[in-house]
This record gives C-alpha cells, structure tokens and sequence, in this order.
C-alpha cells in the first residue's frame, strides 16, 4: 500500500480523482466528507504511504494502524464513482490490524520493547483474516452462479473477444467454447478455492493454482492490484510457522554452502541444539510468555463481541443483494461491498433536462461544471448516482436562481451484451421523493 499510495501521486490520480470535480457522490450518512485543499490532498496521500511502511515494518505499530485505516477510509469515501473492491478490502484489513497484535516479532517494536516480544499469538488473529479473505472467494464464487455468467457466459465472451490481439492465444479467446469453460471454471475456483486452501494435503497444489489464476486475470483484464493482494492475502491459509520454517531451511541451505566451501565438519549443525530443560533464560521467557498470554485473555474476551458483530455484517452485506426482485447490476442496489467481482460489462448514457413549471420552459442540462468525465462515465450505469446528481443540479438551481425546477433524465444502459435499454422513468422528477418503479425494469 505504501507502493500504491506514492504511485496514485504519481500518475495523477490524486488530482482527476479528488481535486479535478467540482461536485463529489458521496455515500449516504458521509457528506460531511470532503476532499482536502490541493497540498494538503497530496500530503495526504504521501503519509499513508509513510503510515503503511510504518505498519510493515512494526514501528509505532498501533498508531500507524490506526491512522492508516482512518486515512484510507477517509480517501474511499470521498466519492462513490471511485469504489473499487480491493481497496475496500484494503480498508478493513486495515482496519483488522489496529486490534491484532502484529508487532510481537520481527518488529522494531519487538526490538525497542522487550517486553512484548512473543512467539505465539491467539488462534482468533489468524482465524479472523483467514475468514475476511475466504468472504472474498466464496461470495465472489456464488455471485457468478447467474444466468448470465453461467449460461451466457457473459461478460467473459465480450472481454475475451477484446483481447483476441495477443499473441498465441488470441484466436482462442474470441472461441465461444472459451469463455464458456473460463465462466464456469471461474465460478468454481472461487466458490471451492478456500476449503482446498484449508486442507493440508490440497493445499499446494490450490495455491499454485490461485497463483496461476490470478496471473492470467491480470494478463487479460484491468483489474489493478486486486489478484495481487489475494495472491498475497492468500499466504494466511499456510500453517501459522511457515516464515520461520522456510525461514530456517534457508539458513541451513546457506551454512551447509559456507561450511563445504571451508571445509568444515557440521555434521549436526542444521539440527537446533535443545536448550537446558531449566535454564535462567528458559524460565525468564517462559515468565514472559505467560504474562503475555494472561494479560491477552482479558483482552480476547472484550473483543469476541466486536469480532462476532464484524464477522455478521461481513456475512450480511453480501447477502443483501439477493433479495431484489431485479439484478443488483442493473439497479445497483446491493452491488457494493458484496464481492461481486468481475459479473457486469455495464455502459450508460444520461441527459438531464430541467422544467419549469411556472414558465413551462425545459432545457438540456450541461454537466461540464459540476463532474468529470470518468465521474459521468460512472455515474450513467448507477441510478442512484444519477438521483444524486439530479438533486444536487436542483439545489444549485435553487441557491443560483431562486427557483424550485424539476430535474428529469433520459438514460439508458446495457448490460452483458443486451441492447441498450431505459434506465429510469423519463417521466420522474429526481429532485422529489421518489417512489417504486423509478428504476425501469430490465428486460431478460
């Protein structure tokens, strides 16, 4: 994340994401949330990435945390047209880790204070990021058992088909068969990877697997950092020693080859020599340890009813979406934070128009003032970022001229290779309360 933030300055997004609008889609409850003055946006970004170095490398563990986890959210809830998955993920493994305690080993914390060194941790702070990254898998796997992923094989046939330009497997890739076996394949690995990931026995070759899937997702799609955070995310299903057990099997491969190159007899030495049963250091750390574990007790029986409340709503947010009569990509309702990653190749279109009833007077609205183009491009595929913006057009009109104006829109959409269809009711005043049927039902 340090990496990312220093490369957000540096293709300037800052500025086309944050600083460029005029006018930002907040999400609902944060409209209080606005972007920082030019500087101090682009400080903003520069000590994230100071604050994630600190996290790495356990200095100042907690404060860091925290301040990086409010930061980023801060950063995400600018503006709903920027929402990716990933960086929600980010946000709540930030999150995570203000209550893990991360810095117990191979830390400079771990080395400045003694006292909180420790070679064990309890099972929940393992438990808890391997829960928040199976969510990920097993709610991005049963989103894509749909009709349109399964039986369509969309939007795997359209994106497939754009990238038929490579070299060797182009010709492959506009093959309907294709993207057909990639669909279901697809929504196997996702919904099954995790369960392979927890076995000992499956869990190689899954991994290796995951490695190659995420490569190839990368290689033909415009998906960012995502299959490189799960590629790493994933490390925390592997036995909770494997650092220090590859860890050791290095330092035994390098002292073998520095021992032959003298040669020297360590006919023993790759085996750790056994400590005296009842050595001074042995009972000090032993005292150590134990005080460590009794102070965390309490400690775990004040978080299990956050950790309880935070593993729900991380189980309910997904589910939310599949209690729409329409698709949630269509109406949007429930699409985010839900994991449902890659299922919707959507386009929109939308023009707003203002009527005034005391003159009878309509005219096309200009959104050249108010929002960008990435933020248009984005807000045509959502309804609800349309009502915003309509409503936001009525309030400017408001203060500006004095007068109360009905803000109407024709839009219209596709999705998954359907032809472009209506979005919402033309008929609608978006700047009122609206009620059911403002969003246009989409036709199968």
């Amino acid at each position: 994340m340090a990496c990312a933030m220093v490369r957000f300055v540096a293709k300037g997004w800052v500025r086309q994401l944050y600083l460029a609008p005029a006018f930002h889609f907040p999400y609902p409850g944060f409209e209080w949330v606005r972007p920082w003055p030019d500087a101090l946006m682009y400080a903003h970004f520069i000590l994230l990435a100071l604050l994630a170095l600190g996290i790495a490398l356990g200095v100042f563990y907690r404060v860091c945390a925290t301040l990086f986890f409010v930061g980023f959210t801060y950063i995400e809830l600018l503006d709903q047209t920027a929402y990716l998955n990933h960086y929600y993920l980010i946000s709540l493994l930030a999150g995570l880790l203000i209550v893990l305690p991360a810095n117990r080993a191979w830390s400079i914390d771990a080395w400045r204070k003694s006292r909180i060194r420790t070679d064990v941790v309890p099972a929940w702070c393992l438990n808890i990021l391997r829960f928040q990254i199976g969510v990920v898998y097993v709610f991005a796997g049963l989103a894509k058992f749909n009709a349109d992923w399964l039986f369509r094989a969309q939007p795997l046939r359209i994106w497939l088909a754009a990238r038929s330009d490579l070299p060797l497997v182009g010709h492959w890739l506009e093959q309907a068969w294709v993207a057909y076996a990639a669909s279901w394949l697809g929504a196997v690995f996702d919904t099954g990877i995790v369960f392979f990931l927890l076995h000992k026995r499956t869990r190689r070759p899954a991994y290796i697997l995951l490695i190659l899937f995420h490569v190839a997702t990368w290689l033909l799609f415009n998906i960012g950092m995502f299959p490189w955070i799960m590629i790493l995310g994933a490390t925390v299903f592997f036995p909770p020693d494997w650092p220090r057990y590859w860890l050791s099997r290095l330092t035994t491969w390098t002292d073998s080859i520095s021992s032959s190159r003298f040669n020297l007899r360590i006919s023993n030495r790759s085996r750790p020599r056994p400590r005296p049963r009842f050595s001074a250091f042995q009972d000090s750390e032993f005292k150590v340890q134990g005080s460590i574990v009794q102070s965390s007790r309490f400690r775990n029986r004040l978080l299990l009813p956050f950790l309880s409340l935070y593993a729900a709503i991380q189980l309910a947010l997904p589910l939310r979406s599949y209690f729409f009569s329409q698709p949630c990509a269509w109406t949007c309702s429930g699409f985010n934070c839900a994991w449902r990653v890659m299922i919707a190749e959507k386009t929109g279109y939308a023009e707003f128009y203002a009527f005034d009833p005391a003159t009878g007077r309509r005219r096309k609205l200009s959104l050249n003032d108010y929002i960008t183009p990435r933020q248009e491009m984005m807000m045509a595929q959502n309804p609800y970022l349309i009502r915003d913006m309509a409503r936001h057009l009525a309030e400017d009109f408001k203060r500006r001229e004095g007068r109360d104006l009905q803000i109407a829109v024709e839009s219209f959409a596709t999705l998954n290779g359907r032809s472009s269809q209506p979005l919402i009711s033309p008929e609608v005043d978006l700047a009122r309360s609206l009620g059911p049927g403002w969003i246009v039902c989409l036709k199968r």
